[in-house]
């Protein structure tokens, strides 16, 4: 399996990025919100890729974080979300929100163009006990650099991961917490986050 593929960037178009490495040029299918983070042309760059092989299908996938292809292949195994469905979500979503709501069972959220509520409601189903609590704390990876780091434990929580960790001293379970607090305007100050979740979790919604 290709695990990466480093070399000079070439082509970017909506959909993919074509990678330069070794006098070989990779198309990469990929998210809006990789491009959106990919230099400009004739720089260097890394993408973590996924080879993806069905019957007469061959495919690959680039991704500038570790976070972003988990997701991707997290999704591609849920039955009936195939690779465009799963780079619609995650053009939709980052892995932050996608795991909030995950976390939360908010399949309204995961429904985006092309993903209709059933399969929104899979993904919720098939995934929810994919993440650990450590995933929730620290991040998709274990690698550092997560886009979880706002959550509790990591060495510099923001106000919503405070607000995750205060929950959880007071017996609500990270998911609860990570429910309750995803619904709330993440600018507030962490006492407004604290009571606004509060209120939900005492109410059940």
């Amino acid at each position: 399996m290709i695990y990466s593929v480093t070399g000079k960037l070439i082509a970017m178009e909506p959909g993919f990025a074509v990678v330069e490495a070794g006098g070989v040029g990779y198309r990469c299918s990929t998210t809006s919100s990789t491009l959106a983070k990919l230099p400009g042309r004739g720089r260097e760059v890394t993408l973590l890729t996924h080879l993806y092989l069905r019957e007469d299908v061959l495919e690959l996938f680039g991704f500038y974080t570790e976070e972003e292809l988990r997701c991707f292949r997290l999704l591609i195994g849920v039955s009936g979300v195939g690779p465009k469905v799963a780079l619609a979500i995650l053009s939709a979503l980052t892995p932050q929100k996608l795991m909030l709501a995950i976390a939360a069972g908010d399949a309204k959220a995961v429904k985006v163009p092309g993903v209709g509520p059933k399969i929104s409601q899979r993904i919720i189903l098939e995934l929810r006990d994919k993440f650990s609590a450590e995933d929730l704390a620290g991040g998709i990876s274990a690698g550092g650099g997560s886009d979880f780091s706002f959550l509790a434990g990591s060495d510099a929580p923001s106000a919503q991961g405070e607000a995750v960790a205060a929950l959880v001293s007071l017996g609500y379970s990270q998911t609860e917490a990570a429910s309750a607090i995803a619904k709330l305007d993440p600018e507030l100050p962490v006492d407004e986050l604290i009571k606004g979740a509060l209120k939900r979790l005492s109410r059940g919604v």
